[in-house]
């Protein structure tokens, strides 16, 4: 039982499966959680924002067995601590209760390659049944040998909706909420802090345990009161974590599928969030020539600007050219042709090695290269008509390969009739 001393969030911890919200596809009827626990307890990895229920969701689920429950925190402990851990679940397995220990462990992210493989002989084994939680995409942070040994579980950020419902059960819960101090939030009122809540339930039931500390029972709080009570949230944007990435991802998709509004709302949502104007400026950068290329060559030339801009005004005036060249290179016809091209070119040269220059293409700055045969039969093609001549400028081997593609978008359809025309003219089939 929960001390009426702790948090509010603590105090109001989902006791069922039955009372978590916004993870139906987990805990919900036919949810994974429900399944799993109909057998024997499998290891789990917990993923998701703060505040989603990580903690909560793998208490319940360890629970349904009757297992014993130990909690293990990747931030304050070590491979001493896990050892202790593991000889005592070895205790109350082998002794008088033989029961199995569920082990859970709390940013298990934070575990190093070496603390993971301490602990992976042991879920092997079956020592331990693991429960981890974290923010991070295991993927990266955990290790493929422990992750193979558990099922994975997605926790999603809870929809306003979702915190508006547990925000109205702790003022309405006598026993483990706030329903004694009989505080009313008007609906205008609850839905502006369920939305400043971006998603977390522990940070929705600590804004409105704040509240209820600074206001007279039997208060009823509009939305002007609230305001002043409750300071605005700062949006969830951890810039070393996965909603850093998230976000950026869908910044830079919504620029390639020409959607200027979008990358608009997500270029708000990286400012407001922290992330460095200079920072997002480069990614800018780099967008306008892997994505526009030459289809709109102007597009890098704005984006470099933007980025000079950034450096020479800073926050907040910043967000105006960063703005300016979003828009542009989303408002942009498109191509990779040029990015495309480079890495083709590249995984050649991987492949072919160094191969030897032509020598009518060498340098010949001295006497002695110019006997070796360097630069020997080079046209130049200024002296030829169109200032093109028909000339080999790379090594046989690779002489017939083609890397660039334009494609037929924006300016880049000038640059594919141009090289057309110049290989017709080439191969004598001109009609000048």
């Amino acid at each position: 039982m929960t001390a009426p001393e702790a948090p509010l969030a603590d105090r109001m911890r989902p006791r069922s499966l039955d009372e978590v919200l916004g993870q139906d596809h987990l805990a919900g009827p036919g949810g994974m959680l429900r399944q799993l626990g109909t057998g024997s307890l499998p290891s789990v990895i917990f993923q998701g924002p703060p505040g989603t229920g990580k903690t909560t969701l793998a208490r319940l689920f360890a629970g349904s067995t009757g297992a014993r429950f130990q909690q293990l925190s990747a931030v304050l402990s070590g491979v001493a601590d896990l050892r202790a851990a593991v000889k005592q679940a070895q205790i109350v397995r082998d002794g008088l209760e033989q029961r199995a220990t569920v082990l859970f462990v709390d940013e298990i992210h934070r575990w190093n390659k070496a603390q993971q493989d301490a602990l992976l002989p042991h879920v092997e084994a079956g020592t331990v049944t693991l429960l981890g939680a974290t923010t991070e995409n295991p993927g990266f942070y955990i290790i493929p040998a422990l992750r193979s040994r558990c099922r994975m579980a997605r926790l999603e950020p809870l929809q306003p909706q979702h915190v508006q419902t547990l925000l109205e059960r702790a003022l309405g819960d006598v026993e483990r909420g706030l329903g004694a101090l009989e505080i009313t939030l008007v609906p205008q009122a609850m839905a502006a802090l369920s939305q400043a809540a971006d998603g977390d339930a522990r940070r929705a039931l600590s804004l409105l345990e704040d509240v209820a500390r600074r206001v007279e029972p039997g208060s009823t709080v509009d939305l002007e009161r609230l305001s002043q009570l409750v300071e605005a949230a700062e949006l969830r944007h951890d810039r070393d974590g996965d909603a850093h990435y998230d976000v950026l991802s869908a910044f830079i998709k919504s620029m390639r599928g020409s959607d200027p509004d979008a990358a608009l709302y997500w270029l708000a949502r990286l400012l407001k969030g922290g992330e460095p104007p200079e920072a997002i400026a480069r990614r800018v950068v780099i967008f306008a020539a892997e994505d526009v290329g030459n289809a709109d060559p102007r597009a890098l030339q704005v984006a470099v600007a933007a980025a000079q801009a950034v450096q020479l005004t800073g926050m907040p005036e910043a967000r105006i050219p960063i703005a300016q060249a979003v828009t542009y290179c989303s408002s942009a016809p498109k191509s990779n042709a040029a990015y495309k091209a480079i890495d083709a070119a590249i995984a050649r040269v991987e492949a072919t090695g160094s191969l030897p220059v032509p020598l009518h293409l060498r340098n010949a700055p001295t006497a002695i290269a110019k006997q070796a045969g360097h630069g020997k039969g080079y046209l130049y093609p200024h002296d030829h008509p169109h200032h093109i001549v028909a000339q080999q400028y790379r090594p046989t081997e690779v002489a017939g390969d083609v890397y660039y593609r334009p494609t037929p978008h924006g300016n880049e359809k000038t640059i594919a009739d141009r090289l057309a025309w110049w290989s017709q003219h080439l191969a004598g089939r001109d009609k000048e």
